[in-house]
């Protein structure tokens, strides 16, 4: 099936659905659930076949009988139903992506480049295809190389968790890698996927650098999670005589082998739960 037409009022109605977002995501406090719909969605992608990826089908009923399916993405999607409606023309798999470069923003991050023109899928993978980690296993690369994700990009994207650690008000910035060296200094790491980090020395680099500059951190973050949003997507062209608003930047990039970096949210998620009972 074909993709949206990206025409100027494509490229329209984009902004609107994005100040629409920075509404709702301010009034609701919902960056996070956002993010992760956006990663979930994105995590379907399967380089070896090069089927699924950030195509909308997250929404089916379908994915929740998947292994990996995180409950709170039913919110989401159910937050975000009156924005889809109020824009119609608008792909749930542009929204959803959307929706996760805006609650980055809204929460203080950085700008991500945002590409509109995804597909949306109307079949859903048997029983899902959310990544998931079996019950021991946090060998990161394990997990994102398999997909082609780098170092660099593990580590810049796991710099969200600073969402899922944070008190009111939630707020983006480098904070999870400065907690990460200072809990190391005092010995008291208890997280599988903060041990994985930290204990590796490439990926030390990394955190070490982006707890000393945030604006590394933040230049680093805005292009992995752009290479996320797109895995598996080859941005179309621009219909003739559409117009780019300020501030939105259409890149063209060639398919992208990314992994699921919503495997460290799903980490993250477990370990909680496991933690609690």
């Amino acid at each position: 099936m074909a993709g949206p037409v990206i025409d100027g009022e494509y490229l329209k109605e984009i902004e609107r659905a994005r100040a629409d977002l920075r509404a709702l995501i301010s009034s609701k406090n919902c960056a996070l659930i956002m993010i992760k719909l956006a990663w979930n969605d994105a995590g379907k992608y399967d380089k070896t076949t090069k089927t699924c990826g950030p195509n909308g089908s997250i929404r089916f009923e379908e994915e929740e009988d998947g292994e990996g399916y995180i409950t709170d993405l039913e919110t989401a999607i159910y937050l975000l139903e009156p924005i889809k409606e109020e824009h119609r023309r608008i792909t749930y798999a542009d929204l959803f992506q959307l929706a996760g470069v805006v609650a980055i923003e809204v929460t203080g991050g950085p700008s991500i480049d945002f590409s509109p023109g995804r597909r949306d899928s109307f079949v859903c993978p048997k029983n899902g295809r959310l990544p998931i980690a079996k019950k021991g296993s946090v060998t990161l690369r394990d997990i994102f190389y398999l997909v082609g994700l780098s170092d660099k990009d593990i580590v810049a994207l796991s710099g969200v968790h600073t969402l899922v650690d944070a008190r009111e008000p939630v707020k983006f910035d480098n904070s999870y890698f400065i907690k990460l060296l200072k809990l190391d200094s005092l010995g008291i790491l208890n997280n599988p996927i903060d041990e994985a980090l930290i204990e590796d020395p490439v990926f030390r680099s990394y955190i070490e650098l982006y707890a000393k500059d945030k604006d590394v951190f933040f230049r680093d973050y805005a292009e992995s999670h752009k290479k996320f949003s797109e895995v598996g997507f080859v941005p179309p062209s621009i219909s003739k005589g559409a117009k780019v608003d300020a501030g939105f930047t259409l890149l063209a990039h060639g398919v992208v082998g990314v992994a699921a970096a919503a495997v460290m949210l799903f980490l993250r998620h477990v370990y909680v739960i496991s933690k609690k009972k």
